[in-house]
């Protein structure tokens, strides 16, 4: 070891020590500025993410009034405790309804409270079978149903036809949740007709 060392070594070792110290404030410095900007991006990257989920403008998502298709909660916020609507009651008047289009399953007229429909029992079948329709006026099932998926006719109701009230429903006078402007064929073709004829009636007079 040289003497300019040795007299100096005070000094070499304040040195290093300090130079020690500022590579230790430089990584601190380098680790803390790393982290901010990887926050700034995770918080930009959730910001995207709500901007991109967040309802737009009209939208029905985040609307309170009732106009909104939201048959659960009625646009009622998760926090508070929405009243329950009263239960709408089943038509219960016998009446056939007309059908909307030729292959709409009737709907039932009337209401099937308590009726038991599984592999031991069709309460259904008492009134609808052939061998009973005429004895409680009621309309037959259809000669479909007795049909396997072949087409040939069965004795008994065919298993795929048997569980009624998967194709068949009451009604009731539940308020319309979303309005139906729906019009039948039978309806769109005499509104046609209506246009055609005054269209021709128009030309006469001019």
């Amino acid at each position: 070891m040289s003497n300019a060392f040795t007299r100096n070594r005070l000094l070499w070792f304040a040195g290093g020590l300090v130079l020690a110290v500022i590579v230790l404030v430089f990584v601190a410095g380098w680790l803390a500025g790393r982290t901010t900007a990887r926050h700034d991006e995770e918080r930009a990257a959730r910001a995207a993410t709500q901007a991109a989920h967040a309802p737009a403008a009209g939208s029905a998502l985040g609307r309170t009034d009732m106009q909104q298709i939201d048959a659960l909660r009625r646009g009622i916020p998760v926090d508070q405790e929405a009243a329950p609507m009263p239960l709408a009651r089943v038509e219960n008047a016998d009446r056939r309804r007309e059908r909307a289009y030729p292959m709409q399953p009737p709907t039932i007229p009337h209401a099937i409270d308590g009726y038991q429909v599984d592999k031991n029992s069709n309460r259904c079948m008492l009134c609808h079978a052939r061998a009973n329709a005429e004895k409680f006026q009621a309309p037959p099932v259809s000669v479909t149903h007795y049909m396997d998926r072949d087409d040939q006719f069965l004795a008994a109701i065919s298993p795929r036809r048997y569980f009624c009230n998967q194709c068949h429903v009451v009604q009731t006078d539940a308020r319309l949740l979303v309005g139906n402007h729906f019009q039948t064929i039978d309806e769109v073709m005499a509104a046609a007709e209506a246009g055609t004829a005054t269209a021709e009636a128009s030309g006469k007079v001019q």
